[in-house]
């Protein structure tokens, strides 16, 4: 996987006056921390639109699902027989027409640490401009304290989600903590029934230790390494199904060391997608991080998953400045 976007270096002076690897990071890090404080401002402002939980649609609309559903009911089936998918017309007849099903699974997409769904505002639209018709952001509350309990939560989510739209699987991007809340619902309480594929955003996946003044809350305290959440996620796993795809930073300032965002475990189908150029904050929101979402998403389309060998892989780099 591969996506360029070179950007000509903007401060020739500062190139001039330091040694050319030194530069060439000066430079980058600087763009990298105008971008982050960018985002932050943008952020900062949609934030409140984010605070409530997501509508949800009615289930089953026409043509996503093989059981017909009376759409202006969100609570219950009516007027449906939903054996072999067949309904009832208006005269009470059978109707046995079996509406196609749409080849992509509903993409589910978890903010991270204090944060909400409004991260994804720019990709949610990303995905939806190239074919994602099913798209859903949930929220967890800014108050959890225990890795375990959100997943348990997330996976009642998926469960619904999946019973309202008629898909036996969906797709997660989940950004930071909201990588390690999918993950260990995948690994941990069988959520590989249920997710296809999982890609996470700079994910802490074997803990960072940034900024240690925080570890006065519990789930910091579960993203540090050698805690026993992660402890967990390192515990054999020969058999579960999800593929992996792990967006890391060489400029994420959140992670220590930097390839803690990557997943290393000999039992997991997994692709590691070095980025170059932005750091933590742009991940859910760069274009061209969002291109390498779609075509990690894509890819499981038209690619066959392996029923064996599952060693993690590095794949080539995204340079997106």
């Amino acid at each position: 996987m591969k996506v360029t976007r070179a950007v000509s270096p903007l401060l020739p002076l500062c190139q001039r006056l330091l040694p050319g690897r030194i530069a060439g990071l000066s430079l980058a890090l600087l763009k990298a921390t105008a971008l982050e404080i960018a985002i932050l401002a943008g952020h900062l402002l949609l934030y409140p639109t984010g605070i409530t939980p997501e509508r949800r649609p009615a289930p089953n609309p026409p043509g996503t699902s093989t059981d017909l559903t009376d759409s202006t009911d969100t609570g219950t089936r009516t007027g449906t027989d939903t054996r072999k998918g067949t309904g009832t017309g208006i005269d009470g007849t059978p109707d046995t027409t079996r509406l196609p099903t749409p080849t992509r699974p509903p993409v589910v997409l978890l903010h991270g640490f204090i944060d909400n769904r409004s991260v994804f505002v720019m990709l949610r639209r990303s995905l939806a401009q190239h074919g994602r018709q099913q798209i859903e952001s949930l929220n967890y509350s800014p108050l959890t304290c225990d890795i375990r309990t959100a997943a348990e939560l997330l996976g009642r989510h998926i469960e619904e989600i999946c019973e309202r739209t008629g898909r036996h699987e969906v797709d997660i991007v989940g950004h930071s903590l909201g990588g390690l809340i999918a993950r260990y619902y995948v690994q941990c309480l069988g959520g590989d029934v249920r997710v296809r594929t999982l890609v996470t955003l700079g994910t802490p996946h074997s803990g960072t230790r940034v900024v240690p003044l925080m570890n006065a809350h519990p789930i910091v305290r579960q993203m540090r390494p050698g805690s026993g959440v992660l402890d967990e996620l390192c515990q054999p796993a020969p058999h579960c199904r999800t593929r992996f795809v792990s967006f890391w930073s060489d400029l994420d300032q959140l992670m220590d060391p930097l390839e803690t965002a990557c997943i290393e475990h000999p039992d997991l189908l997994v692709q590691n997608v070095r980025v170059s150029g932005i750091g933590h904050l742009a991940l859910p929101v760069h274009p061209a991080v969002a291109a390498g979402i779609r075509q990690a998403l894509d890819a499981e389309e038209t690619e066959a998953r392996p029923a064996d060998a599952r060693p993690a892989a590095h794949a080539d780099g995204l340079t997106v400045a």
